[in-house]
């Protein structure tokens, strides 16, 4: 039984996996619409620089641009940035560049900056960004060729050339959330909140507790 009660299904402007495998554990019927923007130019015309509003940028703009191919239905764009001191890290094209960053966030603090935003036949109707604070520890040389062996290519599609819920996790030394703790809790969060606007029986605030 979905927890989803809207007249059609949520959509979900994002083809990560670990957001959409979060709205499928959460019970949420949910469509995957990719928003197919221009991440780089969007950012370039805002001017924006800091990791916060631009992840919340990106987050609308996704959520924008499929809900005005969606009539009637609710949807969700979400984004992620990480800031390592004054240093914004994209995905990594390729292996070179994943080790590079893996190297730069090694013994080192950083934070990832996720955003989530919801739209309706091209309005903004709500928008968060929150920030979870990791500290790595010190990674030789053979531990980052040991992940990224294992990793594959997955290590391209995150920010940082890791993923939370990935065994790397536990290359963390200390970890400080303020919650939810990554844009995909924020996402199950968030629509959970819009369920229960529509009669869904669970706490909202319960559906969003856990790792990202």
């Amino acid at each position: 039984m979905t927890l989803w009660r809207g007249k059609y299904p949520l959509i979900l402007a994002s083809q990560s996996r670990a957001r959409q495998l979060l709205l499928c554990n959460a019970g949420i019927e949910f469509e995957v619409v990719a928003a197919d923007i221009d991440e780089r130019a969007a950012q370039q015309a805002s001017s924006l620089s800091a990791p916060g509003e631009i992840a919340g940028l990106l987050a609308r703009e996704k959520a924008f641009a499929v809900s005005m191919r969606q009539p009637g239905k609710f949807v969700i764009g979400a984004d992620q940035t990480l800031a390592l001191g004054m240093r914004l890290l994209s995905k990594p094209a390729a292996r070179a560049q994943a080790a590079e960053q893996l190297r730069a966030l090694a013994g080192r603090s950083h934070e990832l900056h996720s955003a989530v935003a919801v739209a309706h036949d091209g309005k903004i109707l709500f928008e968060t960004v929150t920030i979870a604070r990791l500290t790595m520890r010190q990674l030789g040389e053979a531990e980052i060729d040991a992940y990224l062996d294992q990793a594959g290519e997955a290590v391209t599609s995150s920010v940082g050339a890791y993923q939370v819920r990935s065994p790397f996790v536990r290359a963390y030394r200390r970890r400080s959330f303020h919650h939810p703790r990554s844009a995909a809790a924020a996402i199950a969060r968030v629509s959970a909140k819009r369920a229960a606007a529509c009669g869904m029986s669970e706490d909202p605030d319960k559906a969003a507790d856990g790792d990202s």
